[in-house]
Order: C-alpha cells, then sequence, then structure tokens
C-alpha cells in the first residue's frame, strides 16, 4: 500500500530564517483582547538584516502583516493567513544621541518616554500614554495627552516587501489625524525622535499626571485601546454616550462603563462578539447624531 503524502504547510514554503518561524501560532494571548484565531506562519525576526533577507524570499502570493504588542488590534476569529511578524528582541533598543532619542520599532513607546525622562529630555512625554510601540505609532502616526508623532519624528527606517531599507522624514509620510500614508508593504524598523533638554523631575512628573490621567479616565482591563477616531468637531465618547451605548453587550464583550470610546473582553469573547459590538455602537451613533464613526482599533484576519 502506498503511503499518503504528507500534506504541506505554508511555512515549507518560506525562506529559512535566523530568527523563530511558527506555524499556527496563537495569537489571541498576544493581543491585549486577549482573543482571536492563530496566525498561519508567525515570523520572529532575529534583526533587520534576517527580517530584509526573509521578506526577500517570501512568495509574491504570500500576505505579510506585523503585529506589535497587539494593542489598538483585533484578531478575527478565523486568524491571520500568511506570514505574521512580530518584532521583538533586536528591534527593542532605545539610545540616545545629542538631544534626540533612537529607538527601535519593536520598543513599547512608555519605555522609549522612559528613557528620554533619564536624559532629562522633553517632548516625548505623550508616548507614555500610547500602548503600543514605536513601529506601530509611526505606522498610525499615534497620539495622546498634546503630542503625536509627526511632531516628533526625524527619521524613520523601514523595510519594504522586496527586502530594501528605506529612510524618510515625516515630510515622506504624510501624516494626518491617526494616519500615515506609508506604502503598505513597509515595516517600519527603527525611527529618530526629536526631544529638548529639561529637568528630568518635571518630565517625571508629567509621566505620572499621563498616568494618572490613563488610570482615572480608562479601563485597565482586557481592551484594545481607543476604539473609533474622534470626527471633526466631536469626541467619540461623547456620541457614544448619547447615543446610549455606555454599558451595551454583545455576549462577553460590553462597551466600558469607565469611558464608552473602550470596548472590553469581560472574559470569554470571541473576536466576532467585539466587532459586532463595535459595529452595533457604529449604528446607533448614526442614527441618533449622523455621525459615521471610523475605527482606530485595526482588524485582522477572517471570520471563523
Amino acid at each position: 500500500m502506498m503511503a499518503l503524502a504528507k500534506s504541506s504547510h505554508l511555512v515549507d514554503r518560506l525562506p529559512k530564517p535566523r530568527g523563530r518561524l511558527t506555524a499556527d501560532a496563537p495569537l489571541g494571548p498576544q493581543t491585549w483582547f486577549a482573543t482571536g484565531g492563530p496566525a498561519e506562519a508567525l515570523f520572529r525576526p532575529a534583526d533587520i538584516e534576517d527580517l530584509a533577507t526573509f521578506l526577500a524570499g517570501v512568495p509574491a502570493d504570500v500576505p505579510v502583516t506585523v503585529l506589535g504588542v497587539g494593542s489598538n488590534l483585533l484578531v478575527r476569529d478565523g486568524g491571520i493567513r500568511g506570514v505574521v511578524v512580530r518584532l521583538l528582541r533586536g528591534f527593542t533598543t532605545i539610545g540616545v544621541e545629542g538631544h534626540d532619542v533612537v529607538s527601535g520599532a519593536g520598543a513599547p513607546d512608555l519605555n522609549v518616554a522612559l528613557t528620554a525622562r533619564d536624559h532629562a529630555l522633553a517632548g516625548l512625554e505623550f508616548l507614555s500614554g500610547i500602548p503600543g510601540t514605536i513601529g506601530g505609532a509611526l505606522a498610525m502616526n499615534a497620539g495622546a495627552y498634546g503630542g503625536e508623532l509627526a511632531q516628533v519624528l526625524v527619521w524613520a527606517e523601514a523595510v519594504d516587501r522586496a527586502g530594501r531599507l528605506h529612510r524618510v522624514g515625516p515630510e515622506k509620510l504624510g501624516f494626518r489625524y491617526r494616519h500615515s500614508d506609508a506604502p503598505a508593504d513597509w515595516i517600519f524598523t527603527r525611527a529618530r525622535l526629536a526631544a529638548r533638554p529639561g529637568d528630568a523631575a518635571e518630565i517625571g512628573r508629567r509621566i505620572a499626571e499621563i498616568d494618572a490621567a490613563r488610570t482615572e479616565s480608562q479601563p485597565r482591563s482586557r481592551t484594545g485601546g481607543s476604539t473609533f477616531m474622534n470626527p471633526d468637531g466631536h469626541k467619540a465618547w461623547e456620541l457614544i454616550d448619547k447615543a446610549g451605548c455606555r454599558g451595551l453587550r454583545i455576549g462577553q464583550a460590553q462597551v466600558s462603563d469607565k469611558h464608552c470610546n473602550f470596548l472590553i473582553n469581560l472574559g470569554g469573547a470571541s473576536a466576532a462578539d467585539i466587532e459586532a459590538l463595535g459595529e452595533e455602537v457604529r449604528r446607533r451613533v448614526l442614527e441618533q447624531s449622523g455621525v459615521s464613526l471610523q475605527w482606530e482599533i485595526r482588524r485582522l484576519g477572517v471570520p471563523k
């Protein structure tokens, strides 16, 4: 009797990197919502050269998606097809050059703010209020508490799908409110951010104020962060509240009672529950105010 041929997996078609390449890797536990399906293939590059070489060898028909620390993100229950890239060790180094901070794209925004504080460099305190990494902040011109990436970026480096390295200034990225015009196939790897000399104690106090404000106003449970962008002339949370959505639930997904521009996983919520809740909020707000809310949270992958 002939032996059955072993079915191939996507990883069999991919280059063999120096970093880690894992088939069918669970992604839910790696996101702040703590739900969602797996990555068909998960790649953790060892360094920029490993990333560039790997991307250059990925077949053209295989999609590539970048995952940061899993904030501001909802992975649908069917998971993400193709390759998911996570920039961990090798992309988290933070250094100071003159009055600027140079950070790997995998470094948490908070760590960049704290490094600036430790070197008495002001102007980057707002980063402590952004739940994510520098790479994710670049991709969406993230901002909070009076600051945004567009105001402090000197240059950013990225690797494209062909494995080519690019270095560009903010004028090339087309920054707008919570948006960048960076090519869709770019993976940011490093950035230089401008700061200015300041008083370390005062910088520390400002970071503590931001942390206290977040603790007071935002849930610290399983959430993806701010769900919808603020429409021109409006605050998303006020529109949601006026539409009667505070505390609204679908399954184990709920609009936060504390800040109603946050959706939370009460425990056991599927990604479908969370997305359906968000769409119901959008429907009610549109019906009540005529304003169409736009998702700030990225929704990736396929339904189950």
